[in-house]
Formats: C-alpha cells, structure tokens, sequence
C-alpha cells in the first residue's frame, strides 16, 4: 500500500527540483546584482526627468529629493514631484527641498513640485499622480526617457548614469532595478529577504530579460523608461486601474516590442544595494499589512486560485517540516533533503542582504506568515478593504 507521507515528501522535493533547475535560476542573484556590473558610456546622454508620486511622505521626502538633486548624471537631468493629495507636510517639504537646490549654487538639477489632480474613476493613486508628472513633462521638454522612482528611496549618484549606460548599451525600454530594501529590525530580517526570494521566484530575472518567456516583472521603485515605449502602449492609461502597476508595466512594455513579427528582448530587471528603501518596519503588523495590500490582487481575486495557492504553500514549505516528525525514516530523510534544498536555494537571497547565513533555515516559518497575510489580504478584499495604500482602498469592488 503507497504510503502517503511518502507521496507528499516526495511530491514536495519534485517541486523544489524542479524550481532549481527550470525556474530560471531565480535563486541565483549575482547575475543580476548590478552592482557588480559595468556599463559603457553611450555616445550621448539622452535627457531624463524624474518622477516621484508622494503620499504622506513627510518623514523620507527631503533625503528622497537631496538623493536625486546629487545625481551625477552627464545629460540633461529634470526632477518632477508629484504631490498625491498628502495629509501630511509631503508638499511643503518637497518645495523647501526644492527652493534649497535652487539655492544651490552649484545644482543643475530643475526640481519642479506639482499637485495631483482629482483622483478619477479607474486611476489607482500612484498611477494617477505618475500621469500628471509624465504630462507636465512632456510639455516641458519632451525628455528621452523618464524615470520613476518612490517618494521613500535614496539613490546613489550614479543611479541613473548607470541605468541610461545599461539602456542604451542594451536597447532596452525598461529598465528596473529593485532597491535594497530594509532588514535591520527582527521583522525585517525574518521576513523582508523571503520578500524578494518570493518575487524573484514569481518573476525570474532572466525569464522577464528572455523574448522567449511571457513573464515580465518590475520593481516599482526604480524604473528607468523610454517614452516612446509608452507611448506605445497607450500611455499610462492602458493600466490606469492595475494595482500592481510595476508588474503590469513591464508586461505592457514587453507585450507591445515586436521586430516584424518576432518579439525583441526589451526589458530588464536586476538588483541593487547602492539605492535603498527608507521605509522602515518596526513590527510584524507593518510588513502584514504590506503584504497585504496587493497578494489577492496577485491572485486576481480569484477565491479559487486562493485554494490552490494556500495548498500549495503548504505542500512546498509546510509538509517538509511536519513530516521529519513521520515514522518511516525514508519519509524522514526526504523531508529533511526538501528543507536543506530550500534553505540552499534562499542563502544567496540571505547573503545579498548580509545578514547570518541561519535565517536560511527560517524560510518555511516566513512561508506560514505569508499564507497568513495573503488569507488577510483576500478577507479585507471580499469587505470591501483591498489593495489599501495611505488610507485608499484600490481593489476594484
């Protein structure tokens, strides 16, 4: 007679073999670090403006600004700040930043602080204010690329030149880089590196750099993008109501660059320690509710793909650890291969945020946090409370 336990330990270890072998090296970060990367000077340096949705920023705003302002890039450089209806003093900080680099004799960089319009059925907040940044713009000096960056990021000076070198070197029309984000607090180093071994499994680097693969991913903090790939695509108005605005970019992007009849390789997304979030979180609660915001909306609020998700978390991350506690010792052993197979895949995660390398081992309890707060994310959204972001719910009714 099978012995079940077996069939799941087994099943479970055919899974994780299969995410080492043919999930695109998700694990592997260092091809991706562009840290460790260099990048020829184009020819010329093609104009830039930045852009920066703020919401209740007050406490990361002006080092946001300060960061940007000291970009050492050679060409034509512009910054945009879009203030989103902020209950805070976001828009007044913003503009003292900015008289203080006019002051600056030696800043070279406009700094233009604009209000957001009346948010409109359909916009989600951020895609809105990214809008009128991109508008205001495009009127003013038509630059050749714009970049998007959050209000919560510090960027090392040569950010940009390094993104524009990768760029043009490349011919790509989106270029992304996920900021290194904090792990300093307990919650943060238990569950801030699962973060990004999660994402990177959902959206292989190399799979979204592939013409081959239909994955396309983002990080939403750091994304450098030509604009006549946009308008391409529509403008941002072809994903004017996506909560998950970073992801659906790409795809937009990607979807959209055909040679003929033959899709080019267009996008990239890699990683960074140079620029980093400011976005500090102090309790398990915090990194709850930000998870939160947007896993139902991964699911695309289907109560059935929920199931199968939770299933399979527990069949990936759950059954190893209960069964090393089976009766037969074979059961035992496959479990325990299981476990050293995930920790060995997330240490290079681990070691990319230079914390100790036994938080490895930590990744099944991280799993279970994060079923926990998907669940929460599907019950706020079936109460009418998705996809909530500094007191907006965006989930579509």
């Amino acid at each position: 007679m099978p012995n079940p336990a077996l069939l799941i330990a087994a099943i479970s270890l055919a899974i994780w073999l299969y995410l080492f072998l043919a999930r695109g090296s998700f694990w592997n970060l260092p091809p991706f670090d562009d840290d460790d990367a260099t990048h020829p000077a184009p020819n010329s340096w093609p104009a830039v403006t930045a852009i920066i949705p703020a919401r209740n920023e007050a406490e990361t705003i002006v080092r946001t600004i300060a960061s940007l302002t000291q970009q050492n890039y050679p060409g034509k450089f512009s910054i945009v700040v879009v203030d989103d209806h902020s209950e805070d003093e976001t828009a007044n900080l913003a503009l003292r930043s900015a008289k203080a680099s006019r002051a600056n004799q030696n800043a070279t960089t406009e700094v233009t602080i604009l209000s957001a319009p009346q948010l409109q059925p359909g916009w989600t907040g951020k895609l809105s204010a990214l809008n009128a940044g991109i508008l205001y713009a495009t009127r003013e000096s038509a630059p050749t690329y714009f970049w998007f960056t959050d209000a919560d990021i510090v960027h090392a000076p040569d950010t940009l030149t390094r993104l524009v070198a990768r760029a043009r070197t490349n011919d790509l029309d989106l270029t992304s880089l996920m900021v290194l984000l904090r792990a300093e607090t307990l919650p943060e180093k238990f569950l801030i590196p699962p973060f990004l071994f999660f994402f990177v499994m959902l959206y292989p680097p190399k799979k979204i750099a592939s013409p081959r693969s239909r994955i396309a991913g983002a990080a939403g903090g750091c994304i450098l993008l030509r604009r006549n790939a946009l308008d391409r695509i529509g403008g941002l108005a072809a994903i004017r109501s996506e909560v998950i605005d970073d992801c659906a970019l790409a795809r937009a992007v990607k979807n959209s660059a055909l040679v003929g009849n033959v899709k080019k390789a267009n996008i990239w997304m890699g990683l960074t320690r140079k620029s980093s979030s400011l976005r500090a979180y102090t309790t398990f609660a915090e990194i709850r509710d930000m998870i939160a915001r947007t896993a139902f909306t991964q699911l695309r609020y289907s109560a059935l793909l929920l199931i199968f998700t939770l299933i399979g978390l527990a069949a990936l991350y759950f059954a190893p650890i209960a069964l090393l506690f089976a009766h037969d010792t074979f059961t035992r052993v496959v479990a325990l291969a299981t476990w050293l197979l995930m920790s060995l895949l997330f240490l290079p995660t681990v070691r990319f945020y230079r914390i100790f390398t036994h938080w490895a081992a930590t990744l099944p309890a991280a799993a279970a946090f994060y079923a926990a707060a998907t669940f929460l994310s599907a019950t706020r959204y079936w109460t009418n409370r998705g996809a909530q972001w500094k007191g907006r719910s965006q989930a579509p009714k």
